[in-house]
């Protein structure tokens, strides 16, 4: 069973104007309400595959109230979402315009007898079960909320994906994580370094792998990626070459996309070619890839 958890859910607010004058009244020419939330979009690109998932996730008032709507009859995704006693799950406006812009909203704040429903929740995870732990965490949690989970779990073997940042990665590593995906940015800001060469991005995504991380994807951007896998062996790759529409949830997508060929029997090597398919086809589309998409960019990596 797959499971993904997103604490810090959203309802994106996507505004297109041809021209932001600030400190003006704008009109917008097209608007979008959007689900929004990493662990969601892991279970979309998984769903549009094929491929079943549970999403948990905290939501908060009519805005999470809309938020579960849309994943529950757009998405058809399953859900197990807990609604907290106060607070509205957040709103990011994305305004598209000559130059973008985003106001993304606060975090909620979740006290201790609704983080204890979640750990009952995940009580049920077992044996080779898959664990998404995905995005922001709200203050109100901490950024060891994640290695609290991961030490929770830590008697099974449940295999953890942690896509996060900062202070949250870290302390998520010497749990011994099943996979991560830091950008090259994140890996510099990690080690406090500037990566140059490819032998500086195999050097220290094994020092990511010293402190714990079993299987690294390094997301390059429009370079393409490089995977360290636990068995010590290294592949790169270049990106496809396709129009960029929009880059969110495409590194949700390149996560769900390995888990996807590791669970469908590939190889690491063939996993990490189609995470990078996965990954791309979102970037190339307005929405999470569709299995069409993703194939016809697999095929030719």
């Amino acid at each position: 069973m797959i499971y993904t958890l997103t604490l810090n859910p959203a309802l994106d607010h996507i505004v297109r104007v041809k021209h932001l004058d600030l400190g003006e009244t704008n009109r917008m020419d097209e608007e979008n309400i959007k689900a929004g939330g990493k662990g969601i979009n892991v279970s979309k690109l998984l769903k549009n595959l094929g491929m079943d998932s549970l999403a948990l996730a905290y939501i908060g008032g009519f805005t999470g109230k809309e938020l579960e709507r849309l994943v529950k009859e757009d998405w058809g995704l399953k859900t197990d979402f807990i609604e907290i006693s106060k607070g509205l799950t957040r709103i990011n406006v994305k305004i598209k315009a000559n130059n973008e812009t985003e106001i993304n909203g606060k975090g909620l704040i979740i006290n201790e007898n609704e983080q204890k429903v979640l750990f009952e929740k995940l009580e049920k995870l077992g044996d080779n079960d898959y664990l998404f732990l995905s995005g922001s965490i709200p203050k109100s949690l901490g950024d060891d909320f994640y290695a609290k989970i991961m030490k929770d779990l830590e008697n099974k073997n449940v295999k953890i994906i942690v896509d996060a940042s900062g202070n949250a990665l870290k302390e998520s590593l010497s749990l011994k994580p099943y996979l991560i995906k830091p950008n090259q940015r994140e890996l510099e800001e990690i080690f406090d370094v500037d990566i140059k060469t490819d032998k500086d991005l195999s050097l220290y995504g094994k020092k990511l792998q010293d402190l714990g991380a079993r299987n690294i994807i390094i997301s390059l951007g429009k370079k393409g990626a490089f995977l360290l896998d636990e068995n010590g062996d290294e592949y790169y790759s270049k990106a496809p070459e396709g129009k960029l529409v929009d880059s969110v949830g495409s590194g949700d997508s390149m996560l769900a996309g390995f888990v996807y060929g590791i669970i469908s029997g590939f190889s690491k090597e063939d996993a990490f070619k189609f995470s990078l398919a996965c990954g791309s086809a979102t970037a190339f589309s307005e929405n999470i890839a569709t299995k069409e998409e993703i194939y016809n960019l697999y095929e030719n990596i």
